[in-house]
């Protein structure tokens, strides 16, 4: 469906929220030009879980440590 104008997206929102809501697709134009699309929200449908990748990461025992050139462009050598 396209909206022709903001004014009547404005005045048909609870309507158009519906349409969208079933499926449809609500193109909104402003002159004349498309500028916004309204669509149904679906929910990430994955849901994630903390520790997926534990025991295959390792952080180096010197992973906290500036190399002595980089620390020395800091001044802080």
């Amino acid at each position: 469906m396209i909206v022709n104008t903001i004014t009547e997206a404005k005045s048909k929102l609870s309507a158009l929220i519906e349409k969208a809501l079933t499926g449809e697709e609500i193109i909104i134009k402003k002159a004349g030009k498309p500028v916004a699309i309204l669509i149904k929200y679906e929910s990430h449908k994955v849901k994630r879980e903390p520790g997926a990748l534990k025991g295959q990461i390792e952080i180096a025992d010197d992973f906290d440590e500036l190399p002595s050139d980089i620390a020395g462009a800091f001044g802080m050598e």
